[in-house]
C-alpha cells in the first residue's frame, strides 16, 4: 500500500488521535472565550463597553459628565469603546486559536 502515498495505520491513527485532542481544546476554549469579561474604553475613559472573547456585548459604562456633554458626544465615545472592546475581543480568541493550533497552518485561521 505504501506504494499508493498512502500512509500507514500509525500514522493514521496518530493523526485522528491529534484531531480529536484539538476539537476538545477547542470546545475548552470556546467556554473560556464565553466566560471573559474584555473591557475597551474611549480615549478619555468615559464610557467602556465590555464584551465576552466571542464578541458578545456583556455591559456598558458611560460616565455622567459624558452624559451631559450630549446624545452626539456620548454616543462618539460609546462607538470608540466598542471598537476598542471588539478590537481586545478578537485579538484576544486570535491568539488564544493560534495557541490552540500549534502553528498547523490550518485553513481559515492564518493572518
Amino acid at each position: 500500500m505504501a506504494g499508493f502515498g498512502l500512509p500507514n495505520f500509525g500514522q493514521l491513527t496518530e493523526a485522528f488521535r491529534k484531531a480529536q485532542q484539538i476539537q476538545q481544546d477547542a470546545q475548552k476554549l470556546q467556554e473560556e472565550l464565553d466566560a471573559m469579561e474584555l473591557e475597551g474604553s474611549s480615549a478619555d475613559g468615559r464610557a467602556s463597553v465590555w464584551l465576552t472573547g466571542n464578541q458578545q456585548p456583556l455591559k456598558v459604562r458611560l460616565s455622567p459628565e459624558l452624559l451631559a456633554d450630549g446624545a452626539e458626544v456620548a454616543e462618539a465615545a460609546t462607538l470608540e469603546a466598542l471598537k476598542a472592546a471588539y478590537d481586545v475581543s478578537t485579538g484576544t480568541m486570535k491568539e488564544r486559536m493560534e495557541e490552540l493550533t500549534g502553528g498547523l497552518n490550518l485553513p481559515g485561521l492564518g493572518g
